[in-house]
C-alpha cells in the first residue's frame, strides 16, 4: 500500500512500462554478474531506464520464486511488476509469439496458477522441450484463449514484436489478418489490448484496413536478452493511479486517453495542493491532480467546505448572480476558524511554483521560495482565469442570463476595445462639459449688447454738450491704464503656468538620466550624449524664465510709472471737472454729470470687448458641436468594433459547438433602452407611449441628438419639457450604449423555453467549450445541471479537455468520478468535529469502494465504465 501512496500523491500520473521483459529464468537472457547482487541489479537497470511499470513474459514459462524476489525488491523502488509469459501459438509458419499477462488472482494465496496453465499448453513435452523462444505450442490462438477463460482467472494478452518474425503481422500477412474480422474471433479480440513494437506505418494502415473497427494500443517492450538491455528501444508511457492489474488493463483499454509513446506535460497553470492551519481541517493537506478531481462524501462531509476555502484562497468573486453568499462566507468562518490559514500551491504555466497564504478575513499573500511577493496577480500571474461556480450558481439564470453568458465568453477579449470606449466617452463628456459652460453665450452676449446701446444712447447728450471732447484726456487715460493692467495680470498667469511646467518636469529629466548598462555601455554613452540636448535645451527654458521674470518686474516697473503719471494728472483733472460742472450749471444742464460720463465710457469699452469674447465663444461653441457629433460617431464606430468582436468569438462558438448557437443584434435590446429612458425622465410626466415611440423611432441617443428637431416632433407637445430634461443630463444619454440583444439557441429551441436544468447544462458546456480557463471550481454540478446531459455532454467534453484544463468537482454523482475517469478523488467524512479525507485516483480500490458505499449509482457507474470499455471501439492513433 505505501507503494502506491507514495507514488501517486496527487492520483493518476503517466509512468514509462515495458510489456516484453526477459530475466535470468529465460535461456535467452544472460547474466554475468554475481548472483547475490542480480535482483538489485535487475531493478536497478529498471530505475535507470525510468521503468516504473515492469512486465515479466520469459519464453514459455513462468519462475514464480523469482518473479516473487524480484517483485519484493522493485516495490522498494516503486516498480510495480507483473507476472506474464510468452507464449508461442500455434499460428503462423513459425508459430506467433503472445504475451499473457496475469491478474493477481493468478498467484492468489501463495499459489502458482500460471506455470501448470503453461505447461497444460505442450501436452506430452517436457519443458527443456518447450521453455526456449523457438518452443511452439500445439494450440492456437482461440483454443489458448478458450482454456484460459475456463480458469475463470482475469488476464490479457498482447502481440509481440508484431512485425518481426514469429510476430502477429509478419506470419498473418497477406490478408490472413481479415480473420480476426469473423465472429469466431471475439473472444481473441476481446482479450488482446496490445500490439508491441509497431514500426511501419505503412504496415499498420494495412493492418488497421484488415481489421476493421478493432485495433487495439500500440505498446513497446525491451525484449531484453541481458541487464543493460533493459529500456532499450521506443519508450512507452501508460496513465495509471495505482498499482494493480486492473488498473493497467483499463489504461489498455482506453489506449487513446491512457496509452502514448510521448511523455506528455501539462501546459496549462493548476493548483498543487492546498494544506489547512487551524479550523476543522487543522493539519490536513489535500493534493490535486492538474486533471480531473472530485470531491465525494455524503451530505455535511465537508466537499463544499473545501470548495468554499479554495474559493477563498484564490480570491476569487463570488459573481453578480451566485446564490447564498453569506452562507458561504460563514462557512468560510467555519472552517478556518479564528486566525486559520490556508495556503495553496500553485503553478503557472511556465512551470514556477507559487504558495498562496491567507489567513482568515485577511487579503492573500503570494510567495515564491518563501519570499513574499506583493502585487502578483493570482487569478492572471499564477492561475490563468480560474472559474468558480458554487451550489447553485449555475441554474441562477433569470433575466439577463443570456448577456451574462455572453461576457463570461468574451469579457476579457473585450477589454483592449473598452478601454477606448471608456477613453471616448470621456473626450465625449468633456466636450459636453465645455459645451455646457457656452450654453448661454447667446444671452451674455445679448445682455452686454443691450448696455452698449444704453451707454451710447446716454452718450449722446454728453457729446452734444461737448463733455466728450473737454474730457477725451482723462478718458484715454482710464483705458491706458486699464490695458497696462490687463498685460501685467497675463504675463504673471504666463509665468506662473511655465514655472508649473518646469518644476513638474525638472526632476524626471534629470533622474532619467541615472543609468547603469551592464551589457551596453557604449551603446548608452551615444544615447544619453543625446539626451542631454534635451537638458541643456530645458536649461535654456529655465533662463527664460529668469528672464522673463525680470521682464516682468521691469512691466510693473513701468505701469506703476504710468499710475503715478495718472495720478499727478489727479488734479487737473479734478479742476476739468469741475469747471465743466460749472458750465453746464450755467447752461442749465443739471442732468449730465462728468464722472457718469467716464463710466458710461468705460462701459462700452469693457462690454465691446465682452462681445468680442462671446463672438469667439460662439464660434468655439458651433465648432465644439460639430466636434462633439464627430465624437459621438467614433464612440458609434468603437460600439460596432465591439460588437464584431463579439459576433467573431459567437461564431467560433456556434461552428464548434452543435448543441449551443447564440445569435446577436446589435443596440437590438430594445427593451433595455426603454427602462433607461424611462429611468431617466422620471418625473417629467411624459407618458411611457411617448418614450416608447421615440425608442422604436431612434436607434440610440447620439441619432436622438444629431436629428434633434426629428426628436421634439416625435415628441410632440412635450417637447419642451424633453429637451429639458435631455440637456440636463446629455452627457449621460450621449455616453450609454444601447445593449446588444443575444438569443441562445440549445438544441434548436430558444434557451428560455428550457428548463433550469438544461439552461445550467448550456451554461458549463458554454464555458468549457471556450478553452479559455485553465481551473475550474464547481460545486455539486449535478445540482443544477440536466441529468440526461451530465454524461452525453458534459463528462465527455470534461475528459477530452482535462489534459490541458483542471477540474475540482464536489459531487454526489457517480459518473463524474467514474465515467469521467478522474484522475484524483477525496473522499470526505466529517466526525468530532473535524473533517477527514482520503485521497486516490479512480484506479484505486479502496477510493472505488467509497464510491460504492457513499454514491448513489456507484456500481452502475462502474459497470457503465466496464462496459463501454470492453464495448470500445478504439481508432488508430
Amino acid at each position: 500500500m505505501v507503494i502506491n501512496e507514495n507514488i501517486f500523491p496527487h492520483g493518476s500520473r503517466w509512468l514509462q512500462a515495458d510489456f516484453h521483459l526477459h530475466t535470468q529464468a529465460d535461456k535467452e537472457f544472460s547474466y554475468n554478474g554475481k548472483e547475490d547482487h542480480y535482483f538489485s541489479d535487475y531493478v536497478n537497470a529498471l530505475e535507470k531506464a525510468g521503468i516504473a511499470i515492469g512486465i515479466i513474459t520469459n519464453h514459455n514459462k513462468f519462475d514464480f520464486v523469482e518473479f516473487k524476489a524480484l517483485r519484493k525488491t522493485a516495490n522498494s523502488k516503486q516498480i510495480f511488476l507483473l507476472p506474464g509469459v510468452e507464449l508461442s501459438v500455434n499460428d503462423g509458419a513459425n508459430g506467433i509469439h503472445t504475451l499473457i499477462v496475469f491478474s493477481e488472482e493468478w498467484l492468489a494465496s501463495g499459489q502458482n496458477y500460471i506455470s501448470p496453465f503453461i505447461t497444460s499448453m505442450f501436452p506430452g513435452k517436457s519443458p527443456n522441450e518447450y521453455q526456449n523462444e523457438n518452443g511452439r505450442s500445439d494450440k492456437n490462438i482461440l483454443q489458448v484463449v478458450e482454456e484460459l477463460e475456463k480458469t475463470g482467472r482475469d488476464y490479457f494478452m498482447v502481440f509481440a514484436h508484431v512485425e518481426q518474425q514469429s510476430g502477429l503481422w509478419k506470419e498473418m500477412s497477406g490478408g490472413k489478418l481479415n480473420d480476426f474480422s469473423s465472429k469466431r474471433y471475439e473472444s481473441v479480440k476481446r482479450r488482446i489490448l496490445g500490439f508491441q513494437k509497431v514500426r511501419t506505418r505503412d504496415e499498420r494502415n494495412k493492418v488497421q484496413g484488415w481489421l476493421g473497427n478493432w485495433y487495439p494500443a500500440e505498446v513497446e517492450g525491451s525484449d531484453c536478452k541481458a541487464i543493460d538491455q533493459i529500456g532499450q528501444g521506443e519508450p512507452c508511457y501508460i496513465k495509471i493511479g495505482y498499482f494493480t492489474f486492473g488498473a493497467v488493463k483499463y489504461a489498455l483499454i482506453d489506449h487513446v486517453n491512457r496509452i502514448t509513446t510521448e511523455l506528455k506535460k501539462y501546459k496549462h497553470s493548476h493548483i498543487l495542493n492546498i494544506s489547512f492551519d487551524g479550523g476543522v481541517l487543522d493539519g490536513k493537506t489535500i493534493n490535486f491532480s492538474a486533471e480531473l478531481n472530485t470531491l465525494i462524501g455524503i451530505r455535511g462531509s465537508g466537499k463544499s467546505a473545501i470548495v468554499e476555502i479554495l474559493r477563498y484562497a484564490l480570491d476569487i468573486p463570488f459573481g453578480d448572480k451566485a446564490m447564498d453568499t453569506d452562507y458561504k462566507t460563514q462557512l468560510v468562518d467555519y472552517v478556518l476558524g479564528s486566525g486559520g490559514k490556508v495556503t495553496i500551491e500553485a503553478i503557472d504555466r511556465r512551470g514556477q511554483r507559487y504558495e498562496i497564504r491567507r489567513i482568515n478575513r485577511e487579503m492573500p499573500d503570494v510567495y515564491i521560495d518563501g519570499i513574499l511577493q506583493p502585487g502578483i496577480s493570482i487569478r492572471e500571474t499564477i492561475l490563468h482565469k480560474p472559474i468558480y461556480f458554487g451550489q447553485k450558481d449555475l441554474s441562477a439564470t433569470g433575466e439577463g442570463f443570456e448577456k451574462d453568458l455572453v461576457e463570461k465568453l468574451v469579457g476579457e477579449k473585450l477589454s483592449g476595445i473598452r478601454l477606448r470606449i471608456d477613453a471616448q466617452r470621456q473626450k465625449v463628456s468633456e466636450l459636453i462639459s465645455q459645451l455646457k459652460k457656452l450654453s448661454n453665450t447667446g444671452e451674455k452676449k445679448k445682455e452686454y449688447e443691450d448696455k452698449i446701446r444704453d451707454a451710447e444712447y446716454r452718450l449722446k447728450f454728453y457729446k452734444k454738450h461737448g463733455v466728450e471732447e473737454k474730457l477725451q484726456k482723462q478718458v484715454d487715460f482710464d483705458a491706458d491704464s486699464r490695458k497696462c493692467s490687463k498685460i501685467v495680470s497675463f504675463v504673471q498667469s504666463y509665468l506662473a503656468e511655465l514655472e508649473a511646467f518646469i518644476n513638474q518636469f525638472e526632476d524626471d529629466l534629470k533622474n532619467r538620466r541615472v543609468y547603469t548598462s551592464k551589457q551596453n555601455k557604449n551603446f548608452f554613452e551615444v544615447f544619453f550624449s543625446i539626451y542631454d540636448k534635451l537638458i541643456t535645451s530645458f536649461g535654456q527654458i529655465k533662463k527664460v524664465l529668469s528672464e522673463s521674470n525680470q521682464v516682468l518686474t521691469e512691466l510693473k516697473e513701468k505701469a506703476g510709472e504710468f499710475e503715478k503719471l495718472k495720478e499727478s494728472l489727479k488734479e487737473e483733472f479734478a479742476e476739468i471737472e469741475r469747471r465743466l460742472s460749472d458750465q453746464l450749471r450755467q447752461s442749465g444742464v443739471r442732468a449730465i454729470r462728468p464722472d457718469e460720463f467716464r463710466q458710461l465710457r468705460n462701459t462700452v469699452d469693457q462690454a465691446s470687448q465682452m462681445v468680442k469674447a462671446l463672438d469667439m465663444q460662439e464660434s468655439n461653441r458651433k465648432s465644439l458641436k460639430q466636434e462633439l457629433l464627430s465624437e459621438i460617431a467614433l464612440l458609434n464606430d468603437y460600439w460596432r468594433e465591439e460588437y464584431k468582436k463579439i459576433q467573431t468569438e459567437l461564431d467560433k462558438v456556434n461552428n464548434s459547438h452543435s448543441s449551443l448557437k447564440i445569435k446577436a443584434e446589435f443596440k437590438g435590446d430594445k427593451t433595455a433602452f426603454l427602462m433607461f429612458i424611462k429611468d431617466m425622465f422620471r418625473g417629467s410626466r411624459i407618458r411611457e407611449a411617448t418614450l416608447s415611440s421615440v425608442v422604436k423611432t431612434f436607434r440610440d441617443f447620439g441619432t436622438m441628438f444629431k436629428e434633434f428637431d426629428k426628436t421634439k416632433t416625435v415628441v410632440g407637445t412635450s417637447a419642451q419639457i424633453f429637451e429639458e430634461y435631455f440637456l440636463e443630463n446629455l452627457a449621460a444619454f450621449l455616453t450609454w450604449q444601447v445593449p446588444n440583444r443575444f438569443i441562445i439557441e440549445y438544441r434548436g429551441k430558444e434557451l428560455k423555453h428550457h428548463s433550469l436544468g438544461q439552461r445550467a447544462s448550456a451554461l458549463i458546456l458554454f464555458v468549457l467549450s471556450q478553452q479559455e480557463n485553465d481551473v475550474f471550481i464547481i460545486d455539486q454540478p449535478e445540482d443544477d445541471l440536466d441529468n440526461q446531459t451530465i454524461y452525453e455532454d458534459v463528462i465527455k467534453l470534461v475528459h477530452i479537455l482535462k489534459s490541458k484544463t483542471q477540474f475540482i468537482f464536489a459531487t454526489h454523482n457517480a459518473n463524474f468520478p467514474v465515467l469521467g475517469d478522474a484522475e484524483q478523488i477525496v473522499s470526505c467524512s466529517y466526525s468530532d468535529d473535524m473533517i477527514h479525507v482520503r485521497s486516490g485516483s479512480i484506479d484505486c480500490p479502496e477510493l472505488q469502494q467509497k464510491i460504492v458505499d457513499i454514491m448513489e449509482g456507484g456500481e452502475e457507474a462502474f459497470r457503465q465504465r466496464k462496459r463501454r470499455y470492453e464495448t470500445w471501439k478504439p481508432q488508430s492513433s
